[in-house]
């Protein structure tokens, strides 16, 4: 579950090689270190937007239709997307056809021609796809929940951008974007499935000895400021209400994500975790109920996302609080610490059953972090984790002081919720 290589071009390209013999696939995917967060004001949603364009047609594919037409007559699986800090493009073919992937997934990095034409066609699937999630309360509420944690800032902003940006966004705008950010120090290409690592270092210097030198501009730093809790509503006539309940938490880096992700192992691990036996089966309350953790370079959160009965809301988010600071006060036995560990252990293990899965986790870890953190050295730090590790993170991150609520859904009184998160 350790193997893998990872190699530094000298002109700062990365490669990251996990190897299966037994496997009949192989995988190409190409990171680029940017994202929502890299962008200003006027260039929210452009990283995304951007993806999209990138299939639009190459100087030797000339459309989508030809890119298309050319990897599914071979069976093949492929995509991109864009996060706050990462934006992605992937193939996956037969073994067999191993260099077509490596040719096809750097000809759309490294040659997209973004026709004006195919730009403003795009434009209007970007707006529909915005649209999709405004109209979905449960993709919205993840609109609201930075807005309300980080304001005016990158990360606060929805990643698909406002439909007058879109609107406004020329071939230019795309073509300085991609000029700034798509360099080789910001890129790493992740290969994993049947193949020879030699083979694959030689494809990769021949197909990306175009890219271009440099690094992309970092993003801002984040900065937070809580020093109470916070409420965000949107009013919309729903059957249900959507929410995202929790508080700020930590970044990527922090030693203290080990005890972190015990605590929501014991808060929400798998169908007998408190959080399911609350919500679904002691209460009846929620079809989908689900604890989450995000790290960030420089950020985080650990949050609850669940749609309830309108009528029943109040009462439910009480009763999380109340299952959070049990979490908090009562004393966790050497028992759920034990079997928080092996939850963990196993779930990891099934993670990373895929040799396309291992690569993904290896190579994320590298491109923001600049450092790969293996599997073994993840659960061999969750294995260390003490009840005084547990007890000290739990104090410092289920701190109503960090607490924060955004939801939509059909709510008229806004008093009683911010009564119920400030009496926490």
């Amino acid at each position: 579950m350790e193997d893998y290589k990872l190699t530094k071009f000298n002109n700062g390209l990365r490669v990251l090689t996990v190897a299966s013999k037994e496997s009949l696939s192989f995988q190409v995917v190409v990171f680029v270190n940017t994202g929502f967060d890299f962008e200003n004001k006027k260039e929210n949603g452009l990283s995304h937007f951007l993806e999209h364009l990138c299939f639009k047609g190459t100087e030797k594919r000339r459309s989508n239709f030809e890119i298309t037409k050319e990897l599914d007559s071979l069976g093949g699986i492929y995509n991109a997307t864009t996060s706050s800090e990462c934006t992605y493009y992937w193939v996956r073919l037969s073994k067999e056809h191993k260099e077509k992937a490596l040719d096809v997934v750097s000809d759309i990095y490294l040659n997209s021609q973004f026709p004006e034409a195919e730009l403003e066609k795009e434009k209007k699937v970007v707006m529909e796809e915005i649209n999709m999630h405004q109209d979905d309360p449960k993709l919205y509420v993840w609109e609201l929940w930075p807005k309300l944690l980080y304001g005016d800032q990158p990360i606060g902003r929805f990643g698909l951008g406002t439909k007058e940006n879109i609107k406004n966004f020329s071939r230019k705008d795309v073509m300085n974007y991609y000029r700034s950010q798509y360099k080789a120090k910001s890129t790493l290409v992740a290969i994993s499935g049947n193949f020879s690592d030699k083979e694959a270092i030689q494809q990769v210097k021949k197909y990306f000895s175009s890219i271009p030198l440099g690094q992309g501009k970092r993003k801002e730093n984040i900065k937070e400021k809580q020093t109470k809790p916070t409420l965000l509503v949107k009013e919309k006539e729903t059957g249900q209400t959507h929410f995202v309940l929790g508080f700020r938490g930590i970044s990527l880096k922090d030693k203290r994500r080990y005890a972190l992700d015990l605590l929501d192992a014991i808060f929400d691990g798998g169908m007998s975790g408190m959080l399911f036996q609350l919500v679904r089966e002691k209460l009846g309350a929620a079809y989908y109920v689900r604890s989450y953790i995000e790290y960030f370079t420089d950020h985080g959160f650990w949050v609850v996302n669940a749609g309830v009965d309108n009528s029943r809301l109040e009462m439910i988010i009480k009763s999380i609080l109340q299952e959070w600071e049990k979490l908090k006060t009562s004393k966790i036995s050497s028992a759920d610490l034990n079997k928080a560990k092996n939850y963990i252990a196993g779930r990891f293990a099934l993670s990373q059953e895929s040799v396309h899965n291992r690569a993904d986790y290896l190579a994320s870890r590298e491109i923001l972090s600049g450092k790969i953190e293996t599997p073994r050295e993840y659960l061999k730090k969750i294995k260390a984790v003490t009840l005084g590790d547990l007890k000290k993170t739990a104090g410092e991150i289920i701190n109503k002081r960090l607490l924060n609520l955004a939801l939509i859904g059909s709510i008229k009184e806004k008093r009683t919720l911010l009564k119920i998160l400030n009496n926490y």
